[in-house]
């Protein structure tokens, strides 16, 4: 059974730093694709970051680009998305995909885990 866990969220000033984890399991980690999503309130679900483990290239929103850094340890199965000088626009659910190794080409999202809210204080 593939699952995506997600952590490191939580509540932080505005100008400060956060690092989500996106722990996988029941897939070979190699193979994928993994994303990051975001979903505010009221607002529908907007993709944040991609990496891809066929080449390790990275993509990013221009809402976060050299703010945010997606990075996978493979042998940890676990991506993640540091986060600096965070803003209260940032503030959402979090949430990780994963998918085919092209997956950020594609956008083939097949898994996706629980969300981690994440809250920036102005």
């Amino acid at each position: 059974e593939v699952q995506l866990v997600e952590s490191g969220g939580g509540l932080v000033q505005a100008g400060g730093s956060l690092r989500l984890s996106c722990a996988a399991s029941g897939f070979t980690f190699d193979d994928y694709g993994i994303g990051w999503f975001r979903q505010a309130p009221g607002k529908e679900r907007e993709g944040v970051s991609c990496f891809s483990m066929s080449d390790s290239s990275t993509y990013y929103a221009d809402s976060v680009k050299g703010r945010f850094t997606i990075s996978s340890d493979n042998a940890k199965n676990t991506v993640y998305l540091q986060m600096n000088s965070l803003k209260p626009e940032d503030t959402a659910v979090y949430y990780c995909t994963a998918g085919p190794i092209d997956l950020c080409v594609t956008h083939d999202y097949r898994y996706w885990g629980q969300g981690t809210q994440v809250t920036v204080s102005s």
